[in-house]
């Protein structure tokens, strides 16, 4: 997504391109050409990865609240959770703007949907609860701008809604984002730490990376964030000690 206003030319989450850029140039030059006014906001749609927005764009499901903070328009207003709620797809308020994370694959599905059936069934004999995909949490507007989080699965301890058609008010116990095939590079990986950072200040104890690829778990902690223990195929994973003795074998849920 390419936003150009009156002033300057902002590419929004996507990497630097020669190419790009003199797409960006050629269309402000003919728009002037043509209309001799300058342009006030053209949105062009490049189909990218899972995170796709409005006013955003990304190569994958994470997306910073510092980067997200900067694509603030002048005079448009900010977003709120009532907005999210009645937006249609998957999404995610992060620095006043609806984020919204597009569809996945085959795998990353399967592997998403195991996960929680995993968890549900613990749930039904320990407690808690066990939510899938698209599941909205909503947190106290945090100083990087985020107010919500949508894992592709979780374990919540509670406490739950009064009312059970809202979003849970806090953040999940335990949080797994599972990678689509544009979760990966350096530009990826920095907005998974940015927003396990963010899980965790908001009061997650565990967080799940899953890697489709590897076909592997990176389990991150709150209490030591910056050493995961990783599971493989053979392995069993856990998630300790945000769900008390659940674990589920790394093989099953890459079947």
């Amino acid at each position: 997504m390419i936003l150009l206003d009156t002033n300057h030319v902002s590419i929004l989450r996507m990497p630097p391109s020669d190419r790009r850029t003199r797409l960006v140039e050629r269309m402000t030059l003919a728009h002037q050409e043509l209309f001799g006014i300058p342009i006030v906001a053209v949105v062009v749609a490049i189909p990218l990865g899972k995170h796709c927005a409005v006013n955003d764009i990304s190569h994958g499901r994470f997306v910073s609240n510092a980067r997200s903070q900067r694509m603030a328009t002048v005079g448009q207003n900010r977003a709120t959770l009532d907005d999210l709620y009645r937006t249609p797809e998957k999404a995610e308020l992060i620095g006043g703007r609806i984020v919204s994370l597009m569809s996945t694959g085959r795998k990353p599905g399967r592997v998403g949907g195991r996960i929680y059936r995993s968890l549900d069934d613990y749930s039904q004999q320990n407690g808690g609860e066990a939510f899938p995909d698209n599941v909205g949490f909503a947190v106290p507007l945090m100083a990087s701008g985020r107010e919500s989080f949508s894992p592709d699965a979780s374990w919540h301890k509670g406490p739950f809604p009064s009312d059970p058609m809202r979003f849970i008010e806090g953040a999940p116990t335990c949080a797994v984002e599972v990678r689509s095939e544009n979760d990966y590079g350096p530009s990826a990986e920095a907005e998974m730490a940015d927003k396990r950072a963010e899980y965790f200040l908001a009061g997650t104890e565990v967080v799940w990376d899953v890697d489709t690829l590897a076909e592997c778990i990176h389990v991150y902690r709150a209490a030591d964030p910056d050493h995961p223990v990783t599971y493989r195929r053979g392995d069993t994973a856990e998630a300790e000690p945000a769900v008390p003795g659940w674990s589920v074998p790394v093989d099953w849920i890459f079947l």
